[in-house]
């Protein structure tokens, strides 16, 4: 295996080779069948319409269906679950009486560089890894575990995306299949790279605008304002500058990062609006299932819903700024098989509702607790009561060991789609006149708590949202922010009555708060008031 580790390249055939079509036929039947297919058919299930209130589709271990039948019969809303990815799928009735959609799997419309590299590592003794790595980098990358060797065959799989590699070890070559679950997608010949890879590099020309941003534009191209991937901005709902960057188009789901906390916010909010829980000073232990009553005592037991939407549960869940290592913090509990069990057997630095740090331990919890409070599951009520009532289809949701919607962060929307939501709250809740989150919730989201105290500018901080001042042609002006990691960020200003939204892919130079000095030097002062 050693002959093999080095850099690999080569070229994928079909740059829509991960573009599928999704249809139902005859889903009234007893031949009923679910198909994905692109330039030829992959995955062709039957299944039986059960007494169930939603249509589930399992396929394998790790790959399955769920989705809901709209009251007119038009249209299904699912989603496809394929590694640790919720794709949300709507399938609209066809003249055949076929149920038809789109699955982009790297969630990319069309790959602009079909080039494709593979590095194989040798970690301690025969411990190997293999890195999969597209030149289009609009994709987010895999995340590949479980490398094996058999005499020549080697084989890895990516568990954020469900695909699956397999290689063939020929002289000076590799011969690698890409394949979801069994079902070979795409074949490469690998040779060893003897150049720099190309990796990214895309140009985007598709800018509307009302607003003359130049000297922002001029910086982003020039690499001073680097991986910037989006800017858009509304005021007074009307969308007056909206650009994409490095081939980013209107299409593609950014990975939003922390950013969507925000959207775990809003299905509390949601949630309470049902009265489907009492009020916010429930204790979490109220939701959580037998199995975690053990870790209740006379403290946690204070743990309720508003600490846990204002990062002051009073956990040992500190994601950054401290000097020690909290053992609560994402990167202690997401590596672990039972994130709740890891979080909820940590041991308590402060009594709830006091002190407030930052950690993606807390919305975690609220994500157990919802799923534990609605009826439906948990990814069909955010769908049916905030993403089609917005208007968002082209989503997908990254999800927990269990399969249940990660609330901490990770799910994926459109630069558009974030503006969808920046402008759901600054309108107090409505969309096209209708009330989607009542206007209370919106009022005590904005509320600021009480200080992030392992944050560097101290933020305020409510529901989920982060809380800073900028200045304004010589005024301080409030903003309330969602924000990403790597520079995802929803900015809503209600002065103004405007939203920003910008999305980035800083993830390793420093400069993930790079927006906020985007919006405050080179968008604001061309703003009128």
């Amino acid at each position: 295996m050693a002959d093999y580790t080095s850099n690999w390249e080569g070229k994928i055939e079909n740059s829509k080779t991960f573009n599928f079509t999704v249809s139902i036929e005859d889903l009234q039947s007893e031949n009923a069948v679910f198909k994905i297919s692109n330039n030829k058919s992959i995955i062709n299930q039957p299944f039986k319409i059960n007494t169930e209130r939603y249509i589930k589709i399992p396929i394998s271990e790790n790959l399955s269906f769920i989705g809901d039948l709209s009251k007119n019969g038009n249209e299904i809303n699912g989603f496809i679950k394929s590694g640790l990815l919720l794709y949300h799928i709507k399938l609209t009735k066809s003249a055949t009486n076929s149920f038809i959609g789109t699955w982009n799997i790297l969630m990319v419309d069309e790959l602009k560089s079909q080039n494709f590299y593979l590095s194989v590592e040798n970690g301690l003794d025969d411990d190997y890894q293999a890195y999969p790595i597209l030149a289009d980098d609009r994709f987010t990358g895999t995340w590949c575990t479980n490398f094996q060797k058999e005499n020549d065959i080697i084989s890895f799989v990516d568990f954020k995306t469900g695909l699956q590699f397999k290689g063939k070890l020929l002289q000076n070559e590799i011969q690698l299949s890409i394949l979801l679950e069994e079902h070979l997608l795409t074949q490469l010949d690998l040779k060893e790279s003897k150049t720099d890879w190309e990796i990214g590099g895309f140009k985007t020309d598709n800018k509307t605008s009302i607003l003359e941003l130049t000297e922002m534009e001029n910086l982003i191209s020039n690499d001073s304002l680097p991986n910037t991937h989006s800017v858009i901005i509304s005021k007074k709902g009307k969308t007056i500058y909206e650009n994409y960057f490095d081939g980013y188009n209107s299409k593609i789901p950014h990975d939003m990062r922390s950013a969507s906390k925000i959207i775990s916010s809003a299905i509390v909010g949601i949630a309470k609006d049902k009265s489907l829980f009492n009020n916010v000073d429930q204790s979490i232990f109220d939701f959580l299932p037998k199995e975690y009553q053990i870790y209740k005592d006379s403290l946690k037991s204070k743990i309720d819903i508003k600490s846990l939407l204002t990062m002051s549960s009073g956990l040992d869940a500190v994601d950054f700024g401290i000097k020690r290592k909290s053992l609560a913090s994402e990167d202690n509990y997401q590596p672990t098989q039972d994130w709740t069990k890891t979080i909820l057997q940590t041991p308590m630095i402060n009594e709830p509702n006091t002190h407030a740090n930052y950690g993606s331990a807390n919305p975690y919890l609220l994500g157990v607790a919802m799923d534990s409070t609605v009826s439906e599951p948990l990814e069909l009520f955010m769908d049916k009561n905030l993403f089609q009532k917005l208007g968002i289809s082209n989503y997908i949701i990254q999800t927990d060991m269990t399969g249940r919607p990660y609330f901490g962060g990770g799910m994926y929307l459109t630069p558009r789609d974030m503006m969808k939501f920046g402008e759901l709250y600054l309108n107090k809740g409505k969309s096209n006149g209708k009330q989607i989150l009542s206007e209370n919730w919106v009022n005590n989201s904005f509320k600021n708590y009480r200080v992030l105290e392992n944050t560097v500018d101290k933020n305020g901080y409510g529901y989920l949202w982060w809380h800073y001042k900028y200045n304004f042609k010589g005024t301080s002006i409030k903003s309330n922010e969602a924000r990403g990691a790597g520079g995802q960020y929803i900015f809503v200003l209600p002065k103004l009555e405007m939203v920003v939204v910008i999305t980035s892919g800083n993830y390793r130079n420093g400069k993930t708060q790079q927006p906020e000095l985007i919006l405050e030097k080179y968008i604001l002062p061309y703003i009128e008031n």
